[in-house]
C-alpha cells in the first residue's frame, strides 16, 4: 500500500534551527518517510541514527543539478549510508533552460551512473517544463521520451502540472508504472494569477482524485510539500495530515 512522506523543504525554517527535533516532530505527526532537500551539515551517520530512532524512511533526496554533475559519487555514497536509493533533480535554473538537449544528455549519463550503483535517478518538474516546448512537445515529455525508463523515473509534481494548465490525472496515467514518487500538494491562485501553495484540501486542486489516480498508477509514495507556508510550517503539515487521515478513513488506499 502506498505510503505518505514529507518533502522536508516544507519545514526548512525549523530544520535550520533544530534539525533533529523537526524530524522527530514529522514522525510524531504520522509521516512515514522524508524526502531530503539538504542535510544541514549532519554526517550520514548522524542522519541514519536519527532515521533509526524515529522510524522514518529516507524516501528520496532532492539533489541539485550541479551536485549531480560534479559530485555524484559523493552524493551516492552519502545517500547509500542513510539508506536512500532515490536521487531527484529538483529544479533547473533559468540560465540552463535554453540548453535542454545538453541537459537531457547529462541526465542519461547521471542516470547510467546511478543505475550502476544501485541508485535511481528522478526528474521533478515545476510548471516551466510544461509551458516550454522541445520538438513540438512539452519539455517534460521530451525529457522522458529521450531518456529511457531504466535511467530516469518520474517524480511528478501534480500541483505544478495543474498550475501549468494541464490535467494532472492525464499525466499520472501517462507515466503509470514509471512514477514511484508523486508530489501531493494544493494551491490557490492569487488575484495577480500567481500561485500560493496551501495545506491539502485548502486549495483548488482536486487532491483526492490525484491521490486515487497515483495509487492506481503504482506510486510508492505520496510526498506532501508546500513550497511556501503562510501559516506556521509545522502547523501546516499537521493540517495536511489531518486531511490525509480523513481521506484514508473515507476509503483512500493509504497506509497512515
Amino acid at each position: 500500500m502506498v505510503k505518505v512522506g514529507l518533502q522536508l523543504y516544507t519545514v526548512r525554517d525549523y530544520l535550520e534551527r533544530d534539525f533533529e527535533g523537526t524530524l522527530r516532530k514529522v514522525a510524531e505527526l504520522g509521516y512515514q518517510g522524508v524526502e531530503f532537500a539538504g542535510f544541514y551539515g549532519r554526517t550520514p551517520e548522524q542522519v541514519k541514527a536519527l532515521l533509526d530512532e524515529t522510524g522514518l524512511v529516507a524516501l528520496g533526496a532532492h539533489t541539485p543539478y550541479e551536485r549531480l554533475l560534479h559530485a555524484l559519487d559523493e552524493e551516492i555514497a552519502y545517500n547509500k549510508a542513510i539508506g536512500n536509493r532515490y536521487l531527484a533533480m529538483p529544479y533547473l535554473s533559468e540560465e540552463d533552460r535554453g540548453r535542454w538537449d545538453e541537459v537531457i544528455e547529462d541526465l542519461k549519463v547521471i542516470g547510467q551512473r546511478c543505475a550502476e550503483e544501485g541508485m535511481v535517478l528522478f526528474y521533478h518538474n515545476h510548471d516551466f517544463e510544461l509551458t516550454q516546448k522541445l520538438e513540438d512537445k512539452p519539455v517534460l515529455d521530451a525529457i522522458f521520451f529521450e531518456v529511457s525508463e531504466e535511467l530516469l523515473k518520474v517524480e511528478l509534481d501534480s500541483c505544478w502540472v495543474y498550475f501549468a494548465g494541464f490535467d494532472p490525472l492525464e499525466y499520472i496515467a501517462k507515466y503509470s508504472g514509471r512514477m514511484p514518487l508523486l508530489h501531493w500538494k494544493d494551491l490557490v491562485k492569487k488575484a495577480d494569477g500567481s500561485p500560493e501553495t496551501v495545506e491539502l484540501g485548502q486549495g483548488e486542486v482536486n487532491v483526492r482524485d490525484i491521490a486515487d489516480a497515483a495509487i492506481q498508477a503504482g506510486a510508492e509514495w505520496l510526498v506532501v510539500e508546500q513550497d511556501y507556508c503562510a501559516n506556521d510550517s509545522l502547523k501546516s503539515i499537521e493540517t495536511s495530515m489531518e486531511f490525509i487521515r480523513a481521506y484514508a478513513q473515507e476509503g483512500g488506499k493509504l497506509n497512515v
